[in-house]
C-alpha cells in the first residue's frame, strides 16, 4: 500500500519570478521542533480531514474540493493542508495552533513561510511544499514529512528550470521495485529531494546522494535532517561526483526525458529535473554502460528510464546492446510504450506549455520534437525499469528484457531480489543437478484448467502466479503434473520419472521437455528450491 496523499504533479512549479531558496537543514532545535508537531499529521488523517471526493481530485492536480473541504475545517490539520499542500493564504494565529511548538517564527526561521507581519491576524504563505508520505516498500513501512517546490496546482506560475520536484509516480514506483537487502554503501544518483536516499537509509550503513542541482541537493539536506538521516550530500553531473567510489546498491530516477534541442529552441524551458542535455536515449544508455565501474561484487543498480523505438530495430535488440556492453548482469522490464505524439504531448505539459494559452509556442515546440524524431526514424518510446547487478563470480552476465504492461503486485522489491538469488541459484546446477534437487510450489501460485462441457480432460492448463509481475503460464499435461507434485519432498528428477512413466512417455523426452520448463518456473518464482 502507498499513499501520499495528492502526490505532488509531475510538472509542479517554483514561485513566478524564480524559486524560492530551500528549507534550511542547518537548525537542530527548530527542525526537532518542526519534527514534533509534524508528527501529529499523518497520511491518514490529512486524506481523512479531505474526504475522498478532495483527495482524489487533488491526486489529479485539482485543489478547488481540496480547499473548499480544508476552509472548513477548524481541525488544526486544515492550516498545515491549505498552507503546504494547497498553497492556500492562513492567519498567523492558524498556523500558531496548527504548529504550537515551532509556530510561525520558527517556520518563518527555517524558511518554510513567509508571513506579512507578527499579528495573529497578519497573512502566511508557504514558500514550499511540505507533506506527509507513507509508504510499504520491500523493507516494510516508511513515513516521513517530505519538502519539495511548491507545484502548479498550488501557484499557478510557470515551471522554474530548477524546479525540485517531489513525490510523483514514477518516485514510488522506484522506491517499491527496489531490492531492501542489508547493504553497507548505497549511492542515489540524482536525489532531487531526496526520497531515494531517505528509502536507503533505513537498510544500508552508508548513503552518498548526488545531484546536478545545488537546490535539490539543498532540499535533500532539509529533508534527511527532518527525518533525523545523515546523507552524504555531492554535487556534480551523474557519476563524476563519486569517481573512484564502488557501492552495493545503486539507485537512479535520473534526466532521461527525450528532449531534442530543436524543441528548446522553438520555446520549451529546459528543466533540471528531467532534461539531461544528451542526445536521444544516449543518458539512459550511458548509465547502463558506466554504473558498473561503481559497483561492488554482488553490487545491484536500479534504474528508471526510456528508450527509443526505431523503424526496423527490435527496442530489446538497441537496449540488450547496451546490456552487452555493460559487462554487468541485466533485466529490462518495459512498463508502458507511448507512440511519438503521446510522447511529446505528455512532456509539453509537464514543460507548463499549453495548446490553448500559448498556442504559437506550443505548436512550434511540438512540431520540432515531432520532426526530430521523424528524422531518426523514432516510433515510439518505452518506459520502465532496469535492473543491474556485477556478478559476485566470473560467469558470463544474465539478460532479459521483456515487456509487461498489466498490473503487478508492489512492493515488487522482494520479487526482484528472489529472482537474482534463483538466477544465481540455477547458474550453479546443471540439469543433472537441478533434476537432483526439490522444489516446491509458491503459496502464490494457484492452477487454472479449462475444459468443454462433457469433456474429462483439459484443453487449456494455467499456471498463476499471484504476487510478483503476476506472471500466466499455459502448462502441458506433463509440466502440470510435474508442478503438482512439487512439495519438497521429491527430487524433480523422481518425479519427472514417475510422470514419464504415468505418460508411458519416454523418460529422456519428459526430462528434454520438462528441465527448460522448470528453470524458466524457478526463475519467475512459481517454484522454488527447499532447504536440502
Amino acid at each position: 500500500m502507498t499513499a501520499s496523499f495528492g502526490s505532488a504533479p509531475a510538472g509542479g512549479s517554483a514561485p513566478a519570478g524564480g524559486s524560492a531558496p530551500a528549507p534550511r537543514s542547518d537548525d537542530a532545535a527548530l527542525l526537532a521542533a518542526a519534527r514534533t508537531d509534524l508528527g501529529a499529521y499523518a497520511v491518514d488523517e490529512v486524506t481523512g480531514l479531505l474526504g475522498p471526493v478532495a483527495d482524489a481530485a487533488l491526486h489529479r492536480e485539482q485543489r478547488v474540493p481540496a480547499l473548499r473541504a480544508a476552509r472548513a475545517s477548524s481541525a488544526p490539520a486544515a492550516a498545515v493542508v491549505r498552507t503546504f499542500l494547497l498553497g492556500d493564504t492562513v492567519r498567523r494565529r492558524e498556523l500558531d495552533a496548527a504548529l504550537p511548538t515551532l509556530g510561525t517564527a520558527g517556520a518563518e526561521r527555517l524558511g518554510l513561510v513567509g508571513a506579512a507581519g507578527a499579528d495573529g491576524e497578519d497573512e502566511v504563505r508557504a514558500r514550499c511544499d511540505l507533506r506527509p508520505y507513507a509508504a510499504t516498500d520491500a523493507g516494510g513501512e516508511a513515513t516521513w514529512w517530505v519538502a519539495s517546490d511548491l507545484g502548479e496546482a498550488a501557484t499557478g506560475a510557470p515551471l522554474a528550470a530548477d524546479h525540485v520536484l517531489g513525490i510523483g509516480g514514477a518516485s514510488l514506483t522506484l522506491a517499491q521495485v527496489t531490492v531492501r537487502t542489508p547493504r553497507r554503501r548505497a549511492l542515489d544518483l540524482g536525489t532531487g529531494c531526496g526520497i531515494q536516499a531517505l528509502h536507503a537509509a533505513r537498510h544500508c550503513a552508508d548513503v552518498v546522494a548526488t545531484d546536478l542541482s545545488a537546490r535539490a541537493l539543498a532540499f535533500a539536506a532539509f529533508n534527511a535532517a527532518l527525518a533525523g538521516v545523515g546523507l552524504d550530500l555531492r554535487e556534480g553531473s551523474l557519476l563524476e561526483p563519486v569517481a573512484g567510489d564502488r557501492f552495493d546498491l545503486v539507485v537512479s530516477n535520473p534526466p532521461f526525458v527525450i528532449t531534442p534541442p530543436a524543441a528548446r529552441a522553438a520555446g520549451l524551458p529546459a528543466m533540471e529535473y528531467r532534461d539531461g542535455g544528451r542526445g536521444g536515449d544516449d543518458l539512459v544508455r550511458d548509465l547502463v554502460v558506466g554504473v558498473g565501474e561503481h559497483l561492488a561484487p554482488g553490487g545491484v543498480a536500479q534504474l528508471l528510464g526510456n528508450w527509443e523505438h526505431r523503424v526496423g530495430e527490435d527496442w530489446r535488440e538497441r537496449v540488450g546492446a547496451w546490456l552487452a556492453d555493460s559487462g554487468l548482469d541485466g533485466w529490462v522490464v518495459q512498463r508502458e510504450l507511448l507512440d511519438p505524439a503521446e510522447y511529446v504531448e505528455t512532456w509539453l505539459r509537464d514543460g507548463g506549455l499549453r495548446a490553448g494559452a500559448d498556442r504559437g509556442r506550443y505548436e512550434a515546440a511540438y512540431d520540432a520534437w515531432i520532426g526530430d524524431f521523424e528524422a531518426r526514424g523514432v516510433e515510439g518510446v518505452g518506459f520502465g525499469y532496469l535492473t543491474l547487478r556485477r556478478p559476485a563470480a566470473t560467469r558470463t552476465p544474465w539478460h532479459r528484457l521483456e515487456s509487461i504492461t498489466g498490473d503487478v503486485r508492489q512492493p515488487l522489491g522482494g520479487h526482484v531480489a528472489a529472482v537474482l538469488a534463483a538466477q544465481d541459484w540455477l547458474a550453479d546446477r546443471d540439469d543433472a543437478a537441478l533434476l537432483g534437487s526439490t522444489l516446491a510450489v509458491a503459496p502464490d501460485v494457484t492452477e487454472e484448467r479449462y475444459l468443454r462441457p462433457g469433456a474429462l480432460d483439459p484443453e487449456v492448463i494455467l499456471l498463476r502466479q499471484g504476487g510478483g509481475l503476476g506472471r500466466t503460464v499455459q502448462a502441458g499435461t506433463a509440466l502440470a503434473a510435474v508442478v503438482g507434485a512439487c512439495d519438497g519432498d521429491l527430487t524433480l528428477g523422481q518425479i519427472v520419472g514417475a510422470v514419464a512413466a504415468l505418460l508411458e512417455a519416454p523418460t529422456d523426452d519428459v526430462v528434454g521437455e520438462i528441465v527448460p520448463q522448470v528453470r524458466g518456473l524457478v526463475l519467475d518464482g512459481l517454484l522454488a528450491p527447499t532447504p536440502s
